[in-house]
């Protein structure tokens, strides 16, 4: 509380205080109503993404969040960036190295978000404050911004069954859920279930260690064994990555005609398998709108600036209350989405999409 208003002895502005203080008290102790003594001149601001075998991260993500940081903060904003390659404790190393840089501020996509919450004390203390992107970390961060997660497992499942249609009742579908250290998992799986339950057999349930291809491939092959390709009709994979090596395990199988396969992040490969009828679908997640967020969040906290005309939502996590967030709208995309999205800032161009490989499936698509 600062000191003028301390001082405060009438006892009208201190009953419209007292009010003040209770309507926000949680959202403070997040960080989001106080400031730090606002900082002129140049920035340094850190940028921790998770992986690198999702694209989505190196091309889009890392470029997107630079460009409006220097926009915001001057183009002699310095930005220091490192990927953990989904090693939790390089994680942790890369944030110890942050603050000895001592930055402004600094952006964390986490492996693991229970584990980072060490990390993101050690920041915090140093006065250092954390925006979490992407995955809800937990530890003293000061803001958030990611996509709506339970939407997403939403609309996977209710374009699942759509797909389906009288389908779902003849046979059971495969549930390919991600990692259980990303917080997002758990939200994609509840969305997906709320959705599921009760409308189709699931036959098989897996949690996908470290979201890999490789691991997602493994558990499908298992999963055919167990409940025979001839009894699966469709598969619900949480990410475009997994659903790669699902898609994989199908064609070793040798199904006939491929189960409609969910996916999510709009790779660039998983947008040529929809193309060609391999993947039924993905989500896509406006990745300008997320960027830009969490930009402005960690340019105005390193700045030593308020939120609250910036973040105008909260949410909790396992250890902090009320955390000012910004929460981005998905959208599915199937083949018949691709077009209107193709050369938008956070999509992929024709050409790139438009291989040789893909050319009459794009003509077909009405790719320009």
């Amino acid at each position: 509380m600062n000191t003028h208003l301390r001082r405060a002895a009438v006892a009208v502005a201190a009953m419209s205080m007292a009010a003040g203080l209770a309507a926000c008290g949680s959202a403070k102790e997040a960080g989001g109503g106080e400031s730090k003594k606002e900082k002129k001149g140049p920035l340094t601001i850190g940028l921790l993404l998770p992986e690198n075998q999702t694209a989505r991260y190196e091309r889009f993500d890392k470029p997107l969040i630079e460009k409006k940081i220097k926009e915001l903060a001057g183009a002699d904003t310095v930005v220091l960036y490192e990927n953990a390659k989904q090693d939790a404790s390089v994680q942790q190393q890369q944030v110890d190295t942050m603050i000895t840089k001592k930055v402004d501020a600094l952006i964390v996509d986490s492996v693991d978000a229970k584990s980072i919450a060490s990390s993101v004390k050690k920041a915090n203390d140093k006065g250092i404050p954390v925006v979490a992107y992407d995955r809800l970390a937990e530890g003293p961060i000061k803001a958030y911004t990611s996509v709506d997660n339970e939407r997403v497992g939403k609309i996977q499942g209710e374009s699942l069954l759509k797909e389906l249609g009288d389908n779902a009742s003849k046979g059971q579908i495969v549930m390919m859920n991600g990692s259980v250290t990303d917080p997002n998992a758990k939200m994609y799986k509840d969305g997906a279930h709320s959705v599921l339950d009760g409308k189709v057999k699931i036959g098989k349930e897996y949690d996908t260690k470290e979201w890999k291809p490789e691991n997602a491939n493994e558990n499908m092959k298992g999963a055919i064994s167990s409940l025979g390709k001839d009894n699966i009709v469709g598969v619900y994979s949480a990410n475009d990555g997994m659903a790669g090596g699902i898609i994989t395990a199908l064609k070793s199988a040798g199904f006939d005609k491929l189960p409609p396969v969910t996916g999510q992040d709009a790779e660039l490969s998983a947008v040529q398998r929809i193309l060609s009828d391999e993947q039924f679908m993905s989500v896509y997640k406006p990745y300008k709108p997320e960027a830009d967020a969490a930009a402005e969040l960690a340019v105005a906290l390193a700045q030593g600036k308020k939120l609250d005309g910036i973040a105008k939502s909260a949410v909790d996590s396992g250890t902090q209350k009320q955390i000012p967030s910004i929460i981005v709208t998905p959208f599915a995309l199937t083949k018949g989405d691709i077009a209107k999205y193709v050369g938008q800032e956070g999509f992929f161009n024709r050409d790139e999409i438009c291989t040789d490989k893909y050319k009459s499936q794009c003509d077909s698509a009405g790719l320009k």
